[in-house]
C-alpha cells in the first residue's frame, strides 16, 4: 500500500462520473465499433481557452502498470506546470476488462485511468498520457479516446514509434521530424534532450501539434520523458 498524504488508492466505484461506460466492450468487433463511433469527435485544434503552453497551471501525467495475472493499475499524477511539483495523485487497481490486442490498448487502460481521474482533488487542465493519439492505425489511440471521454486537452507521448515513418531529428533539444502515415502527418519525433533518442508526440484532443510539442518540451527540462509521465510511471509501479 502506498502511504502518501497526496495519494488516493482505491477500487473503482460504480457511480464514478468518468468511469468507463457499461457495458464495456469485450470483443475486438465491439471495440472497433466504439473507435469508429468516437473518432469523429476528436478535435485537433488548439483549445482557445488555454492554447498557450505557458498558460496551463495543472498538468496530469497518466500511466498504467501491469501486475500479476490480469491486474492493471491506473496512475494519475498532477503537477504544478510551473514548478513541476506534485500536487495531487490517485491510483486505481482493477482486473483488466479487455484482452491484450495491439491497437486496442485503450480498452485495457482506460477504465482504471478514468476512475483515478475521478478521485483527484485538483482538476487538471491538460492530460499527458504514456501512449499514442493520432499516431494510430485508425487515428484513435489512447490519448484521443481519453480526451474525447473526459473533454480535456490531451497529448500522447510514447517512448517508441508505433506507426508511420520518420527521419531521425537533429541531435539538439527541440529538433523534430514529422511522423507520416499514409501521406498524413500524425505526430512528431521530438528530441527532448541533446543527443538522446526522441520521444513520439501525437495529438489527442483539443491540442494542436505545435502546442503539444511545446507542452512536452516545457515539461521535460531534465529528462527524456516529460515529468508528469515519469511520475505516473513510478506511481503505477509502487
Amino acid at each position: 500500500m502506498i502511504e502518501d498524504p497526496l495519494c488516493t488508492v482505491v477500487e473503482p466505484m460504480p457511480d464514478d462520473r468518468l468511469a468507463a461506460p457499461a457495458p464495456w466492450p469485450t470483443t475486438v468487433e465491439e471495440a472497433l465499433a466504439v473507435q469508429e463511433r468516437l473518432r469523429p469527435l476528436v478535435d485537433l485544434a488548439d483549445d482557445p481557452t488555454g492554447a498557450d503552453a505557458s498558460g496551463v497551471r495543472h498538468v496530469a501525467g497518466l500511466d498504467v502498470g501491469y501486475g500479476a495475472g490480469d491486474e492493471v493499475t491506473g496512475a494519475v499524477v498532477v503537477l504544478d506546470a510551473g514548478t513541476l511539483q506534485v500536487v495531487d495523485r490517485a491510483v486505481v487497481r482493477e482486473r483488466a476488462r479487455f484482452p491484450y490486442v495491439p491497437g486496442l490498448f485503450a480498452f485495457r487502460e482506460l477504465p482504471p485511468l478514468l476512475a483515478a481521474l475521478e478521485r483527484l482533488r485538483i482538476t487538471p487542465e491538460l492530460l499527458i498520457c504514456d501512449g499514442y493519439g493520432l499516431a494510430h492505425p485508425r487515428r484513435f489511440g489512447l490519448a484521443c479516446h481519453l480526451g474525447v471521454l473526459t473533454g480535456l486537452p490531451t497529448v500522447g507521448v510514447a517512448k517508441t514509434a508505433f506507426v508511420g515513418r520518420y527521419d531521425t531529428p537533429a541531435p539538439e533539444r527541440g529538433a523534430w521530424t514529422p511522423i507520416v502515415l499514409d501521406g498524413e502527418v500524425v505526430g512528431r519525433a521530438l528530441r527532448t534532450r541533446d543527443g538522446v533518442k526522441p520521444v513520439f508526440v501525437s495529438q489527442g484532443h483539443r491540442v494542436g501539434l505545435e502546442t503539444a510539442c511545446a507542452h512536452v518540451l516545457r515539461l521535460a527540462p531534465r529528462y527524456r520523458i516529460p515529468e508528469p509521465i515519469r511520475q505516473a510511471d513510478r506511481l503505477s509501479r509502487s
